[in-house]
């Protein structure tokens, strides 16, 4: 029996400067990953607040298709990577629904962090939330490219418990497949208890509690470690918020990988501040892995 296709890089494109950032970046990482490139454009139809004739109607519906298409042409002519098979589609409808549908099939997502038309404002709207909470597949923002050629480890967040085992997976398996390092990030603060400690209602040994830590998190590698015995890792455990430690750590890095929620620091991850700050200031292009993908 023959082996199954492999799964595309899936990368949405709509003429915008940080898409074709995002096009460059799933280009390369479909090449090295031996994947094909789906290249998809959306364009939104019914137009909300468009006149409501068939002569209007159609003429525009028409110029959404054949602006659609230009981008997705000059989107796939950017794209001159030997032996790397590229595939265009443009469909018509909800950007959110399609683009979720299609990450089905995919490997991976690939968006970039703002563009023009259906994607106006996508780090700041429910476009990106939606898709980075329910996508089918790992969602790939590239707000920056990384330097490829580089050495950059693979940074993840880790909060020690079952929600980031597929966050795990997928920084180790990246890093086995690159060549690069796993810096793997605990922070441990707890507003409540610093709010408890600082108006003297109780007295906590920090130092105990960030050896605790320090073990829990060696504890939540080890079966990584062993699955991946040659895969340099550097655990950080650290007494401060997870947003500040994700984005230092990010600094000079190839991905910073997060899952999509959890516990403890990391409870909610994007659905509030935290989760907003990582993908916007990130200096590297984020990866939001679900725990309960496909």
């Amino acid at each position: 029996m023959s082996a199954p296709d492999p799964r595309p890089v899936l990368v949405a494109v709509d003429g915008s400067a940080a898409a074709d950032q995002a096009l460059a970046w799933a280009a390369a990482e479909a090449h090295r990953g031996r994947r094909p490139l789906v290249i998809m454009t959306v364009y939104p139809w019914p137009v909300t607040g468009s006149p409501d004739t068939v002569e209007v109607g159609a003429r525009l519906r028409m110029a959404l298709r054949v602006r659609a298409e230009e981008v997705a042409e000059r989107a796939r002519r950017a794209v001159a990577l030997p032996g790397l098979s590229v595939r265009v589609e443009v469909l018509e409808g909800d950007v959110v629904g399609l683009l979720r549908e299609a990450s089905g099939a995919a490997e991976l997502l690939v968006l970039g962090s703002r563009g023009l038309g259906g994607f106006t404002g996508m780090l700041l709207g429910s476009t990106t939330v939606a898709l980075a909470a329910h996508g089918r597949c790992p969602v790939v923002v590239v707000r920056h490219a990384a330097d490829r050629g580089g050495l950059g480890p693979v940074v993840v967040g880790v909060e020690c418990g079952g929600s980031d085992e597929r966050a795990l997976t997928y920084a180790f398996d990246h890093a086995a497949a690159t060549g690069a390092a796993v810096v793997a990030a605990h922070a441990w603060s707890d507003t409540a208890i610093e709010a408890a400690v600082a108006d003297g209602h109780v007295a906590v040994d920090w130092a105990l509690w960030s050896r605790e830590a320090e073990r829990e998190l060696a504890t939540r590698l080890a079966p990584w470690r062993a699955e991946f015995p040659d895969v340099e890792v550097r655990p950080v455990v650290a007494r401060t918020r997870p947003v500040d430690l994700l984005l230092d750590q990010a600094a000079g890095a190839a991905l910073l990988v997060v899952g999509s929620r959890g516990r403890g620091g990391f409870a909610g991850l994007l659905l509030g501040s935290t989760s907003q700050a990582v993908i916007r200031h990130a200096p590297c292009p984020v990866v939001v892995v679900r725990p309960d993908e496909r």
